[in-house]
């Protein structure tokens, strides 16, 4: 049944127990720090992409084209990690730099 649950769970609702554990973890512990908790969290889910992305055994596969070498499995995951996190709402901030007001 859980495996059940597991297979059922969509992008946003995977997104959401991430954030969710990140909070949870920094709420459990005044001393933690916010940037290392964020740091191993994007360090586990690197790690997951990359072992998600492994191409099969058909050196000609079209299908696995972009992920075929090392240097093609990271360039896509910068370029997803990039649309990403242009697309957060926390990309720009209030107290970034070179910002102007109109």
């Amino acid at each position: 049944m859980a495996q059940m649950a597991e297979e059922n769970l969509t992008y946003d609702q995977v997104a959401e127990a991430i954030i969710e554990l990140g909070n949870r973890m920094i709420d459990d512990d005044e001393s933690a720090d916010v940037w290392e908790v964020a740091s191993g969290i994007m360090a586990g889910a690197v790690q997951f992409w990359l072992y998600s992305r492994q191409p099969c055994d058909d050196p000609f596969c079209r299908a696995c084209a972009d992920i075929s070498s090392p240097e093609r499995r990271l360039a896509a995951l910068l370029k997803e990690t990039n649309n990403l996190g242009e697309e957060s709402d926390y990309y720009c901030s209030a107290s970034d730099t070179m910002t102007g007001t109109a």
